[in-house]
């Protein structure tokens, strides 16, 4: 998530420029909180796992991107209700900043559950190597 932010913010947009603090202290505090929303989606998605509200055999990555992207509007509006933004853009840029947030932690998700897939495989062919 933090590469596609920096990728989103830095490359595309370009707007990285017009920040008003230092770029060392931007990328130490994003790098931070992208920390916690890795861990917060991380939780989130074994948490419904464990509850049964995400199932492993039907669609997991979709449902995680899901998540994800639930996630990804909750942390825009939290930037929109304080006032953080790169740039002062009118309604397109309120729509293109909740779009982008949305995907950007839609990939999270799916790289989450692409993580749990992973991890349990690995699991499933040490158990049959042991047998």
């Amino acid at each position: 998530m933090f590469l596609t932010s920096w990728l989103w913010h830095g490359l595309a947009l370009r707007d990285l420029e017009d920040l008003k603090i230092p770029l060392t202290l931007y990328f130490s505090l994003a790098g931070l909180v992208y920390i916690l929303l890795g861990f917060g989606l991380t939780f989130a998605v074994h948490t419904s796992i464990q509850n049964e509200w995400i199932s492993l055999k039907r669609g997991f990555p979709f449902t995680s991107s899901l998540l994800g992207m639930a996630l990804g509007f909750v942390v825009y509006l939290v930037i929109f209700v304080l006032g953080m933004s790169f740039t002062k853009g009118g309604m397109v840029h309120v729509v293109a900043d909740v779009l982008w947030q949305m995907v950007e932690q839609g990939l999270g998700g799916l790289s989450v559950s692409l993580g749990i897939i992973y991890d349990m495989h690995r699991r499933y062919l040490e158990a049959e190597r042991a047998s």
